[in-house]
């Protein structure tokens, strides 16, 4: 058996082709796995579980089909996805995880993390997602119409990309104190998370001991899966056939 990991899907109306490959991907490989984990971002906006976009529906539609098969769901919130709740977990048939899991994967223990607590050298994405993930912030945001709220989406993605242009990429990579750290607490020897849309396997040491980190890849050009058994963990990238 298999288990997969994937992460930073940012589905759109706009990417029609990535949607397209994500939901072959549910109603195939997926179908045959063990469990499936989505470390979030799997959409590129996510504005409240009453939000009727029907391009969302239909990837929900498929997802609590995947569970409806009888293989666990599981899904952890990104920096774009945030505000993602309980309406729709109920509606995907998945189980919400907090960031900063620790799992059995096949006898070793893995820390399942998003990714952007990590990211502690981008002071300005910090303070943001201080300010979007306090409870009160969430509340009287959600409150507000529908309009008010994919407004703000709007303005908030278009200030990501204009940072993200301007940011060193060191900033906006992971910080290999702050992980060293977290596999500390966590006591763990490997780490998986997204984030960065950097894919790639890292081995190195804590405190002298092996250890490896596992960053998904997003799927802007291409899919991506981390497909772990009792024998290994390998990371590979799902081709788009689409034109």
């Amino acid at each position: 058996m298999t288990t997969l990991f994937i992460s930073d899907l940012h589905l759109d109306p706009s990417r029609p082709h990535i949607t397209a490959l994500f939901r072959e991907f549910l109603r195939g490989e997926a179908r045959d796995a063990e469990a499936l984990y989505i470390l979030g971002d799997l959409f590129e906006a996510w504005i409240g579980d009453d939000d009727p976009e029907p391009h969302h529906a239909g990837v929900i539609t498929d997802l609590h089909a995947l569970a409806a098969s009888g293989v666990p769901l599981y899904f952890m919130h990104g920096n774009r996805d945030f505000l993602i709740g309980g309406e729709f977990a109920r509606r995907a048939g998945c189980t919400l995880l907090p960031d900063s899991t620790l799992i059995d994967l096949y006898g070793t223990p893995a820390l399942l993390l998003h990714g952007y607590t990590l990211c502690t050298d981008d002071l300005a994405y910090q303070e943001f997602r201080r300010m979007v993930r306090d409870p009160v912030w969430q509340r009287e945001f959600l409150a507000q119409p529908l309009a008010a709220r994919q407004a703000f989406a709007e303005r908030a993605r278009a200030a990501s990309q204009s940072e993200t242009r301007q940011k060193a990429e060191t900033i906006m990579d992971v910080n290999a104190d702050a992980v060293t750290a977290v596999m500390r607490e966590y006591r763990t020897p490997l780490m998986i998370h997204g984030h960065t849309h950097r894919p790639a396997v890292h081995d190195f040491a804590v405190d002298e001991q092996p250890a490896t980190r596992i960053v998904l890849g997003d799927w802007y050009e291409q899919g991506s899966v981390l497909r772990c058994t009792a024998e290994g963990q390998w990371l590979h990238a799902l081709p788009l056939n689409h034109p």
